[in-house]
């Protein structure tokens, strides 16, 4: 059971890895600014009290969001790689397949389209920001970059 566990931790850590990778390419090839999770730790620090904000840049700062931010992105990633394997079952850890990877990649994008955007301010599914097309086409490939790090990490380890 604690092999699973781990297995499953793994995944989940490699696929958020792979996404890091993946928006420090953009940044690299394209410019594409990369993401800022200090905005996302302060929005995490600030869940004791509330949940969606106007503008999470009008809370109070906290001295180490951008760490809070940067550990709560690799928490979430490790929550999903542990999902996939409950949902999935741990017979997929020895017979990984892109298919389950690829629709939990994906309904994760709705995480952050329908909890965190409107959560620190920028609406639903980023409706608020002046680019909300390109943010979520941005989305679903970084998410699909995601479930192809899960995938791949659980071959890897497999």
């Amino acid at each position: 059971m604690s092999d699973i566990i781990w297995r499953s931790i793994a995944i989940g850590i490699g696929a958020t890895v792979l996404m890091d990778l993946w928006a420090a390419l953009l940044y690299k090839v394209f410019g594409q600014q990369r993401p800022n999770w200090a905005p996302v730790g302060r929005w995490v620090w600030h869940l004791r009290d509330k949940v969606f904000h106007d503008d999470i840049g009008d809370a109070a700062p906290y001295a180490h969001e951008s760490a809070l931010g940067w550990a709560f992105h690799y928490f979430v990633g490790i929550v999903y790689g542990i999902i996939l394997v409950v949902v999935a079952g741990a017979s997929w850890l020895t017979a990984p397949t892109f298919l389950p990877a690829f629709i939990l990649g994906i309904v994760t994008v709705g995480a952050g389209w329908f909890l965190l955007a409107p959560g620190m301010g920028a609406g639903w599914a980023a409706s608020k920001r002046p680019n909300p097309t390109k943010i979520r086409a941005l989305n679903l490939v970084s998410h699909t970059v995601f479930a192809l790090g899960l995938y791949g990490t659980a071959l890897l380890i497999r």
